[in-house]
């Protein structure tokens, strides 16, 4: 190793063309764009993806905001007769395609992998969709909740907190493409991705939750002032620091016991924990390891010295975003800002856009 830092970003020359709508497709092609993928997001000319209706706070929707960084808008009617001519020029300079449809749908309008892939032998075609392109359930409609919910996430009464299905299968997707690629830059052959939402869902099912772990040693606990700290002191040695340091060393022995014993030691340490502020239980265990946090609401999570240290967030036009690898961040494109740009360097000149400009084609 020279100990050289990289300069160019590593998907530098990548393109990637994002026929993808909503959370999972845009947090997946987020991931390659900032690594440099030049991601061409292909819109709806009558609105574009749905996330740009969202609700606007203090004058910015910031879903589609965050999520779209970094790529570039056209506009091209995939139901419109003219569209395939214009998709099969923009595939046959990209080196990925990802799509969102429901199955039925990718192959009514041509953008389905097997024929895509069969047009174009080097394309990795990913696709995301709710339950995979096979299956008694391919053409459900669902959203994260029920993917959730049938891969035995949920815990009524409570509602979810972060859309892990959604979430995992756009990590899962970015992953599986750059797999692809390597694949493809080895034996020259491109391939075909399916990501279903629900597995990755059931994913996560395999790690034990926290109603599983939760006990004294690892839980939430209320201060004096209202504020809360989080415990994962699963441990010995971490239990025992803790221990020390509530000034209840008895209890160190008490980490993995039976439920009733297990439930008074609970309470006993929530009243404990209840007798101080936050900020003052904080500094009793400031030189202490034992894994114990303040539980920051969102608008104090920039301000965490570490955070600060590590330039880990970067503000654009008023939008906080978690810094991309490079640290360069781009704001999201208007509904078909590069269109004429990203055509015309695919053989499409401007009397030809004209055209499908007539024909409401882009």
């Amino acid at each position: 190793m020279s100990g050289q830092h990289q300069t160019a970003p590593p998907l530098q020359g990548v393109r990637v063309l994002d026929l993808t709508r909503l959370l999972p497709g845009a947090y997946a092609t987020l991931l390659l764009a900032d690594l440099g993928a030049d991601v061409v997001k292909v819109e709806d000319p009558r609105g574009g993806d749905g996330m740009r209706t969202l609700p606007v706070v203090s004058g910015h929707n910031v879903y589609f905001e965050t999520l779209n960084r970094n790529k570039r808008s056209i506009t091209l009617d995939l139901r419109s007769p003219a569209a395939a001519a214009v998709l099969a020029r923009l595939a046959a300079q990209s080196d990925v395609l990802v799509d969102s449809f429901r199955p039925s749908t990718a192959r009514r309008l041509g953008v389905d992998g097997e024929t895509l892939c069969a047009a174009h032998p080097r394309l990795v075609c990913a696709s995301i969709s709710g339950f995979g392109q096979s299956g008694p359930y391919e053409e459900r409609a669902a959203h994260d909740i029920n993917y959730q919910a049938l891969a035995g996430l949920l815990r009524p009464p409570a509602l979810p907190g972060p859309l892990v299905g959604d979430i995992g299968a756009a990590m899962q997707t970015a992953l599986r493409i750059l797999a692809a690629l390597i694949h493809r830059d080895r034996t020259g052959a491109g391939s075909r991705v399916d990501v279903s939402i629900h597995e990755a869902a059931m994913a996560w099912s395999m790690f034990p939750t926290t109603g599983d772990l939760a006990n004294a040693c690892y839980t939430i606990y209320e201060t004096a002032d209202g504020e809360w700290l989080a415990l994962g002191a699963l441990e010995p040695k971490f239990w025992a620091g803790f221990c020390e340091r509530i000034g209840h060393p008895e209890l160190t022995l008490m980490q993995h016991v039976e439920d009733e014993p297990r439930a008074r030691v609970l309470a006993q340490v929530r009243d404990v924990m209840r007798s101080r502020t936050r900020d003052e239980w904080l500094a009793r265990f400031a030189d202490a390891d034992v894994c114990l946090t303040p539980i920051y609401k969102p608008e104090a999570v920039a301000r965490d010295p570490h955070v600060a240290a590590r330039a880990v967030m970067t503000e654009r036009d008023g939008i906080a975003h978690v810094t991309p690898p490079g640290g360069d961040v781009r704001a999201a494109p208007s509904l078909g800002a590069d269109t004429d740009d990203v055509l015309e360097a695919a053989g499409i000149d401007a009397p030809e856009r004209a055209r499908l400009r007539a024909a409401r084609a882009i």
